[in-house]
């Protein structure tokens, strides 16, 4: 079942705590799955959306799916109520997230969002445009990744942070904070990633792909 896209262009004034969790979903698993039904919880948020990439500038375009063919493969794991998968950032016509942020922000203004990463994603953020700015927009939440949780943790952008780490304990305070803030969410690390489904040959069923083995990457 493909759920709708409910998330309206031009905005609209609901009131709410809404993770975005951002990637080219080449294609969507239960990796992504995990992260985000972990944020509902741990965080308090009301929803968490999927938002599908038209186009990463830093992910080469070889071996990249069509857009609307990720974007059916993040509706696989949506239920259309909690998990929204949207194109959103395609209707906006942004290609960073710094941009994306920005008119999300305009547009729903009484939505607290946060932004939702692996470990992987938080290690390479220093690589993305205007990475320190945004985190001045957004408080963040970073999801444990095989093998990358202490390089995440002592990274540039964790050393950037180092003063406004908030405790797990305290997460479901985040949404709330006014930025820069973030957090790190310890838990069970699901290790299916979007390459090693890739190099099987399979692509589109989302879920299905729950017995591939431990490599997340969560930014995929």
């Amino acid at each position: 079942m493909v759920c709708r896209d409910t998330i309206p262009t031009w905005g609209d004034r609901r009131c709410a705590r809404i993770g975005l969790l951002g990637g080219s979903f080449n294609p969507a698993h239960l990796g992504h799955q995990t992260i985000a039904r972990r944020a509902l919880g741990a965080l308090g948020l009301d929803q968490v959306w999927l938002m599908v990439s038209p186009g990463n500038p830093l992910k080469p375009a070889a071996g990249m799916a069509p857009f609307a063919r990720r974007l059916a493969s993040a509706a696989t794991l949506a239920d259309g109520r909690r998990l929204i998968a949207t194109d959103i950032e395609a209707r906006l016509g942004t290609r960073y997230t710094f941009d994306t942020l920005g008119k999300l922000q305009m547009r729903f203004p009484n939505v607290h969002f946060v932004w939702l990463t692996g470990a992987d994603g938080f290690v390479t953020l220093p690589k993305w445009k205007g990475w320190k700015r945004l985190l001045h927009r957004v408080p963040v939440a970073v999801m444990p990744r095989p093998g990358q949780n202490m390089q995440a943790l002592r990274g540039a952008a964790a050393h950037y942070l180092a003063h406004y780490r908030l405790p797990s304990r305290q997460a479901r305070l985040l949404p709330d904070l006014s930025p820069p803030v973030w957090t790190f969410l310890p838990g069970r690390q699901n290790g299916i990633s979007a390459t090693s489904i890739r190099q099987r040959g399979g692509f589109g069923d989302g879920a299905g792909h729950a017995t591939v083995p431990n490599t997340l990457n969560s930014g995929e």
